[in-house]
């Protein structure tokens, strides 16, 4: 379903569209009703339509053509002599297109025909209105390029502000740090040693989702030392040798890739699964160029409520993957009534 902002947004492209041919036919209009008026041109008149529509059906293909195709493969990232070669070849087109329709509406006996001089006049002649509007449709293209990007960023900031709130309020809910911490007091008198380098992982952990978060990426290897630091600190919880099993594999380094992307959904299994009986696998695979996270948990319905994927914290998660990954993620989402799966898949350039 469209958003209101993204129909506001269209509408607002179809009026400036409307706007500048608008703006075009009435100058042509004026231009075309002066010459009509001097003295000795009692046909001009009648040359009116046909002067318009070789005015505008040539203009209305280069203009769409640099508008839609030429600016999407060629401008994003620039490509400047690929595209004065293409946008050179549209403007050629629309000029022999307005040289064929001057000689269906004029016909093909008159002098300006037969004169391979004049007839390359005016060819030259529509092909510099071609590239004008052209030039001029690139630049409108840019302008609404450059402000879908900087609504995008907009709100992709304010989305991460309320992430990163998400993150500390839900994923390391008060829950989590009442057990940890008194899991990690338990482990003072039994293993000092042990119960240090919990309280090291709990450091890190927070400063890593309170500091780091903010950044726009981060490396892919640190991104999993810190996802096995929050699962060890789960793990202490529970004697259960089999309760969480995280896999990794492929190589990470030098990947990057947003902050805190897989903990919503990791803290999520873990909410909702007993550690004595259930179960929870949780596996990520570093491929070319795919990043797949797999998270799977058992949970006993009769005694946990029905997992959804539609909390404030996982809408959070999902809707800032829509704007981290456009059209470059795929989440998937199954519950079967005792198992819970998620599958993101992020393809990276």
């Amino acid at each position: 379903m469209t958003r209101p902002d993204e129909r506001t947004k269209k509408a607002a492209v179809a009026l400036l569209h409307l706007g500048y041919w608008l703006l075009y036919l009435l100058l042509l209009a004026v231009i075309l009703a002066i010459a009509a008026l001097q003295p000795g041109r009692a046909a001009g008149w009648r040359a009116l339509a046909p002067l318009f529509a070789l005015s505008v059906a040539p203009n209305l293909v280069s203009f769409y053509a640099f508008y839609f195709p030429l600016f999407a493969r060629l401008m994003r990232p620039p490509r400047p002599l690929a595209l004065a070669v293409a946008g050179a070849l549209v403007c050629l087109a629309a000029a022999l297109f307005a040289v064929l329709l001057a000689a269906v509406f004029y016909g093909f006996e008159q002098p300006v025909f037969r004169d391979a001089r004049e007839s390359a006049a005016l060819a030259a002649s529509f092909f510099a209105l071609a590239a004008v509007h052209g030039g001029i449709a690139l630049v409108l293209r840019g302008f609404v390029a450059w402000f879908d990007e900087t609504k995008a960023r907009e709100e992709l900031a304010r989305r991460n502000f309320e992430t990163e709130l998400a993150l500390v309020k839900s994923q390391l809910d008060p829950h989590f740090l009442f057990n940890t911490l008194n899991n990690i007091d338990v482990l003072i008198g039994r293993d000092p040693e042990k119960a240090s380098l919990c309280l090291n992982r709990l450091s890190d952990i927070l400063r890593f989702l309170v500091y780091e978060t903010k950044s726009e990426r981060v490396l892919l290897a640190r991104e999993l030392e810190h996802l096995e630091k929050y699962v060890e600190l789960q793990r202490i919880r529970t004697s259960n040798a089999g309760y969480v099993r995280l896999e990794t594999a492929g190589a990470a380094a030098g990947r990057q890739i947003a902050p805190a992307v897989f903990f919503p959904f990791v803290e999520n299994a873990f909410k909702h699964s007993e550690s004595r009986t259930d179960s929870i696998s949780i596996k990520i695979a570093v491929e070319n160029p795919e990043i797949v996270f797999e998270c799977e948990n058992s949970y006993r319905p009769k005694n946990s409520p029905k997992q959804e994927f539609g909390g404030r914290g996982n809408a959070l998660a999902a809707r800032r993957l829509e704007l981290l990954y456009p059209e470059k993620h795929r989440l998937e989402i199954a519950d079967t009534g005792a198992v819970y799966r998620v599958k993101l898949t992020l393809y990276e350039d």
